[in-house]
């Protein structure tokens, strides 16, 4: 492992780190002594190579995916999905409700939020796509795809996934 990449990914460590409040110290105790805190801080600083298999535990124990460790990394998908989304309100009532269930509360949600009951379709940003996707436990592209699928994203929308 390069010197530059072991800091990158140390600077990803210590970001995640802190984002969570965490001090080095409180790492090692809240994972019961299994994180060294002196160790931690090796790794922060890209004084000691991570293993595959620690990176992963360390990911663990944060609660995020290893890629949002990963220099250059990120816990979205490769694509990105398209900047406007048009659901399709007639199409949506078709799904059974134990798939449509999230997003139909979601989009009454926005719908009471704005007063828009024009009741055959819904525009929403792409940025709502990627809470959909926190929501059903799945990237923003494979969502998009399973909404094409149901039927109530236009298949042109996968060319934005492109």
């Amino acid at each position: 492992m390069s010197t530059e990449y072991a800091r990158a990914l140390g600077g990803r460590l210590r970001a995640i780190r802190q984002q969570q409040g965490l001090s080095l110290q409180r790492v090692e105790e809240k994972s019961g002594g299994k994180w060294k805190a002196v160790v931690i801080g090796s790794y922060e600083r890209g004084d000691r190579a991570v293993t595959v298999a620690k990176l992963a535990q360390l990911a663990d124990f944060y609660g995020v995916p290893v890629a949002v460790l990963l220099p250059g990394g990120s816990a979205t998908a490769s694509h990105e999905p398209p900047a406007r989304i048009v659901i399709d309100l007639e199409k949506l009532a078709n799904v059974p409700p134990d798939k449509s269930g999230p997003l139909t509360r979601y989009l009454n949600a926005i719908q009471a939020q704005r007063g828009d009951y024009n009741g055959r379709v819904l525009t929403v940003r792409g940025d709502d796509l990627r809470t959909l996707a926190v929501i059903y436990d799945t990237t923003p592209s494979a969502l998009a795809e399973e909404l094409i699928a149901w039927g109530v994203l236009n298949a042109d929308a996968s060319k934005s996934l492109d």
